[in-house]
């Protein structure tokens, strides 16, 4: 899941990471907005609302929006050059070391977010939630060369409505029709899966506060973690 990458990935590998990272993001995102009131991974509507701050001169409140921009386009930056690193010296685990990396910092947010004043770590652990989430995306994206975009709904939506319309009767031949059906399953799954995680990640904050983004990071752990032993065990 965590190994092989591009044209090396079959559909059941693309369709296991996408159901477990939505599923991670989807829990961060919703358990986010319902501590915070922020979106961590909906760009789209952190940029339409940082304009329509902008256009009732609304200034301060706007930049919070841009802030929570740049950290996700940094994270997705940190990503692709962990990856870009890890590839020129033939780290074949380096995607599942991108997703320890997400886990380990997710558990830092949350033990800051328990210690420190609440002013300071929800600035923070949205700034922080903001990147971890930009790091996931541009992992999934880049190990499966754009198939699987584990945070981006609004992708993911126009993706099914043109699978659709290219199924109906006539379109294609028979095999490209098969291909469409699987791609058609990846994105509903993923969809499924980030919905389900949203739902999982409120009721988890409602009951247990931030410790729910410590339950995220040990799921990413899980995920991780066997996919690095079989790197070892292939090495050796």
């Amino acid at each position: 899941m965590l190994i092989h990458a591009g044209d090396d990935r079959s559909v059941s590998i693309d369709l296991a990471l996408a159901v477990w990272l939505a599923l991670v993001a989807g829990a961060v995102n919703a358990a986010g907005f319902r501590a915070l009131g922020y979106f961590s991974a909906n760009m789209t509507g952190n940029v339409s609302t940082a304009t329509d701050l902008l256009a009732l001169g609304r200034f301060g409140t706007a930049i919070w929006f841009l802030v929570l921009l740049l950290a996700f386009v940094f994270g997705a930056f940190a990503s692709g050059v962990l990856i870009d690193v890890g590839q020129r010296r033939r780290l074949h685990g380096i995607y599942a070391l991108s997703i320890l990396l997400e886990a380990a910092l997710l558990i830092v947010l949350t033990i800051l977010d328990m210690v420190w004043a609440a002013a300071m770590s929800e600035h923070l652990m949205m700034i922080g939630l903001s990147f971890l989430m930009g790091l996931q995306n541009a992992a999934s994206t880049k190990i499966s060369d754009g198939r699987v975009r584990t945070s981006h709904v609004s992708g993911i939506a126009t993706d099914l409505g043109l699978e659709l319309a290219a199924l109906l009767p006539g379109a294609r031949d028979a095999e490209a029709r098969q291909v469409l059906r699987s791609r058609l399953l990846l994105h509903v799954a993923t969809l499924c899966s980030f919905f389900a995680g949203g739902i999982a990640g409120v009721l988890g904050y409602e009951r247990i506060g931030p410790m729910v983004f410590a339950l995220a990071a040990a799921l990413l752990i899980v995920i991780a973690v066997p996919e690095l032993r079989k790197v070892y065990r292939g090495g050796r």
